[in-house]
């Protein structure tokens, strides 16, 4: 293979969140595997790209000049066969913080904001962070797989909600929605004059056989309606430069949502950010490719492993992202022994069911962005400390 995603890079004393927190869990040996960031590096016309523009030397106000712009165009034609402009383009620290603007830009206190729990929990924090109420939709399981529940969402947009967080593809549990899923619920926010935004941030962390369908593709005549969120940072891993693009195609939404920003002073980019996502746009797809034939790799590897070892846990069929989403409820033991478990006896973390809301209750995700190396001892772990229960 071209790119080395064996190679163990360590992590330790570089401000890594994932790495250097363990103590906080009671051990500095414990393997981290739940934050969503790689421990891979990013591309190596990335770290040029970077490392130049480093030289320079100087670093003044900046914004998102045409070139960043162009590459954020071209890459949603070239991966997701999406066509829009360059102007609709606008550049903000983060997707959570894009989506604290909006709301901010679009509802009011006490308005109502719908996720589909279990859901990435910083949604339900910033809708009631910012005096909002979070309703739910809560997916249904059927066989380690999940589904919308149509006939719950109906009733619930019948009552008045003025803003839906979609999740696609959706974490935790590693769905890409397909045509029909998106267009029903297009229809059913339509007819109750909703407003989405799509978060789409792991739209390029596709399984193999599998296809993300942007939002803004099947809601092509409805650009008032919608707003997409969207990253080179879970992708290319880099997170930590503090760089996301938000598609807005309609002006008046589009200046709307420019001015809540302004009103939160946030109106300049991380430079090394626009940089990075650029390099990573114009010039890293063949690393993307490999990431991912490795990552399914790990996926695989995994649901082997705990077939032949650790059969009491249930692992959810994985579509996109690098996170799987594991049963332990077959353990029948609560999920503060679950974690005690997992940090004193295993020494692996990963994140805990209940955090991502209604339906995480015995459920655990684990980060497969890592070595096969650190997997593999990680699952060994994981059978010493629960094979036997």
């Amino acid at each position: 293979m071209k790119f080395n995603f064996d190679e163990i890079i360590s992590r330790e004393k570089s401000g890594s969140v994932k790495w250097d927190l363990r103590e906080t869990k009671g051990s500095s040996d414990i393997i981290p595997m739940w934050v969503a960031d790689m421990d891979f590096k990013a591309p190596p016309e990335i770290v040029e790209a970077l490392v130049k523009r480093a030289e320079h030397g100087i670093f003044g106000y900046t914004f998102p000049y045409d070139s960043y712009r162009d590459s954020v165009k071209n890459w949603m034609k070239k991966r997701h066969d999406l066509t829009i402009e360059a102007d609709w383009i606008t550049v903000t620290p983060g997707v959570v913080p894009a989506l604290s603007t909006a709301i901010n830009a679009f509802t009011k206190p006490g308005d109502k904001i719908l996720i589909q729990p279990p859901v990435y929990h910083p949604f339900k924090k910033v809708i009631e962070g910012n005096d909002r109420i979070a309703v739910e939709n809560r997916l249904i399981a059927e066989n380690n797989y999940y589904r919308m529940d149509f006939e719950s969402l109906e009733k619930i947009l019948k009552q008045g909600v003025s803003m839906f967080v979609l999740c696609s593809p959706h974490n935790p549990v590693g769905r890409v929605w397909n045509h029909d899923e998106l267009k029903k619920l297009i229809d059913l926010c339509r007819s109750g004059n909703t407003l989405i935004v799509s978060d789409e941030i792991h739209s390029d962390l596709i399984m193999p056989g599998k296809k993300h369908l942007p939002m803004a593709k099947i809601y092509a005549d409805a650009g008032d309606r919608l707003i997409t969120l969207t990253a080179a940072s879970k992708t290319f891993n880099l997170a930590g430069l503090s760089c996301s693009s938000v598609i807005i195609e309609d002006l008046k939404l589009r200046n709307s949502f420019q001015k809540a920003l302004l009103n939160q002073s946030i109106t300049m980019p991380n430079i090394f950010g626009l940089t990075a996502t650029e390099a990573a746009y114009n010039h890293c797809e063949e690393w993307l490719d490999s990431l991912i034939v490795y990552i399914n790799e790990n996926y695989l590897f995994l649901k082997d492993y705990i077939k032949n070892k650790l059969s009491k846990i249930k692992v959810t069929e994985l579509e996109g992202t690098y996170l799987a989403w594991l049963d332990f409820s077959r353990f029948n033991i609560p999920d503060e022994e679950i974690d005690e478990i997992l940090f004193k006896k295993a020494k692996v973390w990963l994140d805990n069911g209940p955090q991502f809301g209604t339906g995480g209750k015995g459920f655990q995700r684990i980060n497969l962005a890592c070595p096969r190396s650190t997997l593999k001892e990680a699952l060994a772990r994981l059978e010493t400390a629960f094979g036997s229960i």
